[in-house]
């Protein structure tokens, strides 16, 4: 295996897409998922929240996995016979959807959302984060207004950044007047490493090559070791903050971008 690859370590579906990406941009790059992702059966609580959907003023995907599963919902659920007219209402004149980065807007625009109706920062943000989507929506008049968050769940505790991310972000429409309300739609947990994959993340430690981080959670999943000669590169500063932590030697932050991550791999 070549020293100076990309680890990528997104859960697969995500890994896959980034492999394809940074090999086409000219690095070799393998995927590791740090990330096991399912979708959390359709409860009465997610039905419910479907024949409801006309009630709240917003939907906000705290990531690309929580809209895709939460789409999937309305497809597998009892009321499938009603489930294009859900969405068509979403697409036309429903709630508006909410995204903090441009991987939660694709998966958006793949459930037939289209950009009209998606409030997400702007391409050349500094950050893709809760702040800055709130930096997008916070003028809009929230009194009294229902929000749905829809996001994952993990299998305990979930780490710093995303929890409070979207914590964040709920006590700030809260005190805008807004009315937020939480569904969990997939659960998040911590994957069976074969041995190829143990025997991987033995090299890579030592070997030159370059980790791609982008949440704190999947730091957390990595089995105890040495990472003092280990390179990364974190997508936020909060997952650079998770990184250095765990003992990685060199952490480099970087936008999570693909532009300013392959920049940020090439300087290393």
């Amino acid at each position: 295996m070549k020293p100076g690859r990309v680890i990528v370590t997104r859960p697969a579906r995500d890994a896959t897409r980034w492999v394809l990406s940074l090999t086409q941009r000219g690095l070799p790059a393998e995927a590791l998922p740090l990330i096991r992702i399912e979708a959390l059966p359709v409860s009465s609580a997610l039905q419910q929240t479907w024949r409801d959907i006309a009630s709240f003023a917003a939907l906000m995907f705290v990531s690309g996995n929580a809209a895709e599963a939460f789409f999937a919902s309305n497809e597998a659920s009892a009321h499938t016979g009603q489930a294009q007219t859900a969405i068509d209402f979403i697409a036309n004149e429903g709630p508006r959807c909410m995204a903090p980065g441009p991987g939660t807007v694709a998966a958006l625009r793949a459930a037939g959302i289209p950009d009209s109706r998606i409030d997400s920062p702007a391409l050349d943000a500094g950050q893709f984060d809760s702040e800055a989507l709130w930096s997008v929506v916070a003028g809009r008049p929230w009194q009294g207004r229902r929000v749905l968050i829809v996001r994952g769940q993990g299998a305990g505790a979930e780490m710093a950044g995303a929890s409070n991310g979207r914590d964040w972000l709920a006590r700030q429409l809260s005190a805008a007047g807004a009315l937020p309300e939480f569904i969990a739609v997939y659960q998040r947990s911590a994957p069976l490493f074969t041995s190829q994959q143990r025997k991987t993340m033995a090299e890579a430690a030592v070997d030159g090559s370059v980790w791609l981080f982008s949440s704190s959670e999947a730091v957390g999943h990595l089995p105890a070791g040495d990472w003092s000669r280990a390179r990364a590169v974190a997508t936020h500063p909060r997952i650079a903050e998770a990184v250095r932590a765990a003992g990685w030697g060199v952490v480099a932050e970087s936008r999570p971008a693909l532009d300013d991550i392959v920049a940020s791999i090439e300087s290393m």
